[in-house]
């Protein structure tokens, strides 16, 4: 069985995505987060795709979807969510479980809450939604939300430099020499494109709208008790361990591990993340 790399027009928008498994099978939707794409699952696809039917997209302005300008698209994660949704729709995935990671849970939440009746399960790898699980990072990225004056976001640029983007995969691991140097140099390729600086400020700058949804994500839960997965690492430098915990406040399903190393488990806990994943779900689907 191979791993399909397609792409598919979503209001007018080349969206890249990754496809495996049968379609008869349950699905999982992999959204990924920053800096990276689909590609950080390029490993975990083929660890679940003999089990599951799996699609991991890449967001507009990520990986090898397209990258419309700043003024003809609205870099936020309310539209990226809209796209998700038209997405999910045209691929007729009618029911499915969604994994999260950083980025893609603002996404994956906003779906869950608008079409609850979807959603399977949720796994979430470092994907927040509670304010106990934002770590003292986010310390200069608050302070632009604050006040986003030119000083404020030139002191965030540091975020899209090829030594940030190696620190976020290599910080918090127990061994930073088993983490590929691909994941950082794919990611950071994207990150050097003309204009996608302005893009990714945009979304640093609109993630404070994450924050104030967090209370409605939190209710869904609460309402809807989805069975949870948080496969955390534990490391991270900005979504701590209470992030994961948080969610047995509002799950009464939640399985929660807290694994030895940093903001990309995959990357160095890869067969545990992929074998908790499998067991999870086979005996809740």
């Amino acid at each position: 069985m191979l791993v399909n790399h397609k792409k598919v027009v979503v209001k007018g928008v080349n969206i890249f995505y990754r496809e495996a498994g049968l379609k008869e099978n349950p699905t999982i939707l992999l959204l990924h987060g920053f800096p990276s794409s689909s590609h950080m699952y390029r490993n975990l696809i083929p660890e679940l795709m003999e089990e599951f039917h799996v699609v991991a997209p890449d967001y507009p302005g990520f990986g090898n979807s397209d990258q419309p300008e700043i003024n003809e698209f609205e870099y936020t994660f309310s539209n990226y969510a809209l796209l998700m949704n038209e997405f999910v729709e045209q691929l007729n995935l009618e029911k499915f479980s969604i994994y999260v990671h950083d980025y893609g849970a603002p996404v994956g939440f906003r779906l869950a809450c608008e079409h609850p009746e979807r959603i399977q399960a949720i796994v979430t790898q470092n994907g927040n939604a509670y304010e106990e699980g934002l770590m003292s990072a986010w310390d200069p990225v608050r302070t632009y939300w604050e006040n986003p004056n030119q000083e404020n976001k030139d002191n965030i640029k540091f975020l899209l430099s090829a030594d940030f983007t190696k620190h976020q995969y290599t910080n918090g691991t127990r061994e930073p020499e088993h983490i590929s140097p691909d994941a950082w140099n794919m990611d950071q390729f994207v990150l050097d494109r003309a204009g996608n600086d302005e893009i990714q400020l945009a979304l640093q700058y609109d993630y404070r709208n994450n924050v104030k949804q967090y209370p409605n994500w939190q209710k869904f839960f609460r309402t809807y008790q989805p069975p949870t997965l948080a496969i955390w690492g534990k490391n991270d430098m900005f979504f701590g361990p209470e992030g994961a915990l948080a969610f047995q406040r509002d799950i009464n399903d939640c399985e929660v591990h807290l694994l030895n190393t940093g903001h990309f488990p995959l990357e160095e806990d890869l067969k545990t993340s992929a074998n908790l994943i499998k067991q999870f779900l086979q005996d809740r689907l």
